[in-house]
């Protein structure tokens, strides 16, 4: 196995363990904001709250999106669909941290109707994650640089 074919198998592991621990993270949110609305939890359902009920469905919702995303990117680098970019990779995985994290601070504490300060994150985040798309489908497609010749061996499938 050649260094980048090497690069790709870790990226994709390391895509594919990001991607299901943070599904598994934001389900959990999803199930905890369920149960704040079945138990009509007032620090969660009251109209004075309505700015922490949409920033963490946010939350919820974006992380589970770019979690997805990750999974999807794993799995088309360890297919060898994709040649695998740092930046691409840097990028996704910091916008799966700092999206749903800024939506979920702006919501923890926030001003009248106005997101906490924490929201700042979310347009770092969306720009990461529009970067490492762009990235992506700019990639999609190609095959990768072709591993070097290996003196007759054969690549067993």
């Amino acid at each position: 196995m050649s260094d980048q074919a090497a690069a790709r198998h870790r990226a994709s592991g390391w895509h594919l363990r990001f991607g299901w621990w943070a599904l598994a993270l934001f389900a959990t949110l999803g199930l905890t904001l369920e149960a704040l609305h079945g138990f009509k939890v007032g620090a969660y359902l009251d109209v004075s709250n309505e700015p922490r009920r949409l920033m963490w469905r946010l939350a919820h919702a974006h992380g589970a999106l770019i979690a997805i995303i990750n999974i999807l990117y794993g799995l088309t680098l360890g297919s060898g669909a994709l040649g695998g970019r740092d930046l691409a990779s840097r990028a996704l995985v910091a916008a799966g941290v700092l999206l749903p994290l800024g939506f979920f601070l702006g919501g923890l504490v926030y001003y009248g109707g106005d997101p906490g300060l924490g929201i700042v994150l979310v347009p770092i985040g969306a720009i990461l994650l529009l970067a490492a798309l762009v990235s992506i489908a700019r990639d999609a497609g190609r095959s990768p640089s072709p591993e070097p010749d290996r003196g007759g061996q054969r690549r067993q499938s």
